[in-house]
């Protein structure tokens, strides 16, 4: 194999692995969104509608039926509810500590894990330029060994278009791969940065009530 051929292959190679980079960043890009869209309620009402139920357990200090209530499969991948557990299993620390203690809990079972998520699709809007500048790169490459072969026989204006096609063409694709997943990386922070605050809302009310409960308890 000459060295046209060998950048030949690898412009085949660099056009491979820019759909497999496309195809796995929507498939990221899928996956996340749904991953968000399970740890938070779908809206308002329903997680008002969970914390009263909540609320009215606690105050008979049924922490059983709580702890049951959000194990259900229709609460067990949100992260309210499970973050509820932790706390109901842990109520015997102090207020703070507690607080404390479940915010870390969130950060790391819930919070590192989309972030985790995230960096692969901040990864891939890296990579799909580099990947095009790459092919650009080839592609020139290939366009002045027609010019350096061409000389003296005089230049094939089709070949050459076809190099310096590989060069453009993997430059927009590179972008066009891109440009999709940072507005759509942008639109999952939002997403997360919403969640987050519901679950510091939600565990907010529920930690209140939960220590009103505890303290009501402790003082009789």
């Amino acid at each position: 194999m000459d060295y046209s051929n060998i950048l030949d292959f690898c412009g085949v190679a660099i056009y491979t692995a820019m759909a497999v980079v496309a195809v796995y960043g929507v498939f990221c890009v899928i996956m996340l969104v749904r991953r968000v869209g399970q740890k938070r309620f779908a809206n308002e009402t329903d997680a008002e509608q969970f914390l009263s139920e909540v609320r009215s357990q606690v105050t008979q200090k049924n922490f059983d039926a709580v702890t049951e209530l959000c194990d259900s499969p229709s609460y067990w991948s949100k992260a309210v509810p499970q973050l509820i557990i932790v706390a109901i299993s842990n109520r015997q620390r102090t207020a703070t500590k507690l607080r404390r203690f479940i915010a870390e809990k969130f950060e790391r079972d819930v919070l590192a894990d989309l972030e985790f998520r995230l960096s692969w699709i901040n990864t891939i809007v890296k990579c799909a330029p580099m990947l095009g500048l790459l092919g650009t790169v080839l592609g020139m490459i290939l366009a002045f060994e027609v010019i350096s072969q061409g000389s003296e026989a005089g230049i094939d204006a089709n070949l050459m278009a076809d190099k310096i096609g590989i060069a453009l063409g993997t430059t927009a694709i590179g972008l066009t791969i891109a440009i999709p997943l940072v507005m759509a990386g942008a639109s999952i922070n939002v997403r997360i940065g919403k969640l987050q605050d519901a679950v510091q809302q939600d565990i907010g009310l529920f930690l209140d009530d939960l220590e009103a409960t505890v303290s009501d308890a402790g003082g009789r």
